[in-house]
């Protein structure tokens, strides 16, 4: 590699802002020895931090997670989710993958979100790193398994509308009742700078179906509104 092209990837490796995602969902006990060692914090920032150290990085914010039993708390995560949105940071990088996300499809769309906002995402125990040729391969699959999603969702919707045109569908609902939720509050809150999670626990459902209402409500209104 000649000069200019050394020049050209330092600058590329440097000048990054970081934020750091901990999470201790429970007081989770491992044997070394004789000792019981409780995981905690600071065992995840500790390796975190150097990481961004050696890359010439600079740390904007550790955003935490800590354990409260059955109420878990995430604050953290909407707290970094928030910044993320504004732009503070281009870098995450958490201990683990089971760390960030309970769940693969968490995990997926929240990926795909910092792929639109062109933020990299590293997990350190996993050796995962977005910023590299070979983790940015893992966007393009992120990105497809999200389309993929969309198309399925898309699909299912247009048989049920098609069933309910030709009447095959069933007058009265099979399973269970559907939650009756207040469209007006969830958008008031929304607009007051609340959560998807907070909404959630607050209108006592999940933050994906707190979301679809308020995005309902929206384009409703603006619908409204053109007319």
């Amino acid at each position: 590699m000649d000069q200019t092209n050394q020049s050209s990837a330092s600058t590329a490796a440097t000048g990054r802002n970081v934020a750091l995602y901990l999470r201790v969902s429970t007081a989770f006990k491992s044997k070394q020895g004789d000792a019981n060692f409780i995981q905690n914090l600071e065992v995840q920032e500790q390796p975190l931090r150097y990481l961004i150290f050696q890359r010439g990085w600079t740390l904007h914010r550790v955003y935490s997670d800590g354990a409260s039993g059955a109420n878990e708390s995430c604050s953290g995560l909407d707290a970094l989710m928030k910044d993320a949105r504004r732009g503070l940071f281009d870098v995450v990088v958490v201990w683990r993958l089971d760390r960030f996300a309970r769940s693969i499809k968490q995990f997926v769309a929240v990926l795909e979100k910092f792929r639109e906002m062109g933020i990299d995402f590293i997990s350190h125990q996993e050796l995962l790193d977005t910023s590299m040729p070979m983790g940015r391969t893992l966007f393009s699959i992120v990105a497809a398994m999200a389309q993929l999603e969309r198309d399925i969702r898309a699909e299912r919707t247009a048989r049920i509308s098609h069933a309910r045109q030709i009447g095959n569908l069933p007058r009265k609902a099979v399973g269970r009742p559907r939650k009756i939720l207040d469209r007006e509050q969830i958008v008031r809150l929304r607009d007051e700078g609340w959560s998807w999670r907070e909404i959630g626990r607050k209108a006592r459902a999940g933050a994906t179906t707190v979301r679809q209402v308020y995005k309902d409500a929206k384009k409703a209104r603006d619908v409204h509104t053109a007319h």
